[in-house]
């Protein structure tokens, strides 16, 4: 795939590493490809970051077909540029776009095209310590057409964004606000996919917790409304007992990669990890006898992210005191010291984009 590439006239100031916050600052370029039924996807050009002009009947804009990912390039002591299991968003990326109508990309090659957008971007890749480059591919329908069905056309492009902490909180316990009146995905349906309605499905709820002080929603089934399932922006672990124990895939929660991480790592250190449905229930039961240890969720924002407290209905829970538990220390800090060089992992889990 050859790459046009068209440099921006005039370079934006780095922003003071000190103080990033998530999302808000983008970079000077970013990469667009676009799809037709009579070429494939075509035309792959890096460029300067800039507006998308479309037909106010553009139909992601009506009927909500967008799929995206999200990961993050970071900058080790040795002033490389690294990924982290870049392989595995890609095939995400492709397993989201087959359930929702949308064609496949080359995985190799839209990698091979991050790689080179990275390069060119390389000094905004900060090197303070928590700091990160946000990368996030998306790809939308572009037919102009308001009537319901499957876009003939569609836009993918990545846009890259220095961040530092997601939660304001940092790696300080968060609280969760658990609902019982809404619910975000059924099997079935599209939850374990990373498409645009099903963050759109979130807001109300977690507006709701925010008003009452809490960080983000956890979410229960959408059948039963009692087997936990996911926080808004990350998976979920708990631990009871000794064992690390998170709800499994069950066609609504979305397949976390960071999840994923943590069992295999859990896995390495002879950990006993279970996979399996875990009611509101025997969380509240676990807690009031002595046997809930800690709680804490995993994403590719947070990374890992301690619970401190946990609310349902009436009943407030503190985990851990409210203090950050060994296992959430752990694995926060193996999975940053990989994706920043510090120490090896696993084979294929750290991509290099320099050279």
């Amino acid at each position: 795939m050859e790459i046009s590439i068209t440099k921006a006239e005039h370079l934006k100031p780095l922003p003071d590493e000190s103080s990033l916050s998530f999302g808000t600052l983008f970079t000077d370029h970013m990469f667009n490809m676009d799809y037709n039924p009579d070429y494939g996807w075509y035309n792959p050009r890096i460029e300067p970051y800039q507006p998308i002009v479309m037909d106010p009947a553009t139909m992601v804009l009506h009927y909500g077909q967008a799929i995206f990912e999200g990961l993050k390039a970071y900058r080790s002591a040795e002033d490389e540029i690294l990924l982290f299991r870049p392989q595995e968003n890609m095939a995400r990326l492709n397993r989201s776009a087959r359930r929702m109508c949308i064609p496949e990309i080359d995985e190799e090659q839209v990698l091979s095209a991050l790689m080179q957008l990275l390069r060119i971007e390389s000094r905004w890749v900060p090197s303070a310590v928590g700091t990160s480059l946000y990368i996030r591919p998306i790809i939308i329908a572009t037919d102009p057409f308001l009537g319901l069905g499957v876009s003939n056309t569609y836009r993918f492009f990545i846009i890259l964004s220095p961040v530092g902490a997601y939660y304001k909180e940092g790696f300080d316990p968060v609280r969760i606000w658990v609902t019982e009146k809404y619910v975000r995905a059924v099997p079935g349906g599209v939850g374990e996919v990373k498409t645009a309605g099903n963050y759109a499905a979130s807001l109300y709820a977690s507006r709701e917790a925010k008003e009452n002080g809490y960080t983000q929603v956890l979410w229960l089934d959408g059948v039963e409304r009692k087997y936990i399932e996911e926080v808004g922006a990350m998976n979920i672990f708990f631990v009871i007992d000794g064992r690390i124990v998170t709800p499994r895939l069950s066609g609504s929660i979305l397949p976390g990669i960071t999840r994923d991480s943590v069992i295999q790592l859990a896995k390495s250190l002879g950990a006993p990890v279970e996979e399996r449905r875990i009611s509101i229930d025997e969380v509240l039961e676990a807690h009031a006898s002595g046997r809930l240890e800690e709680v804490f969720g995993s994403g590719t924002a947070a990374v890992i992210s301690p619970v401190g407290e946990i609310r349902f209905k009436n009943k407030s829970m503190i985990i851990a005191d409210g203090k950050v538990g060994p296992w959430a220390r752990r694995f926060f800090d193996a999975l940053t010291d990989i994706q920043y060089g510090r120490k090896p992992g696993p084979d294929g889990w750290v991509v290099p984009v320099n050279g």
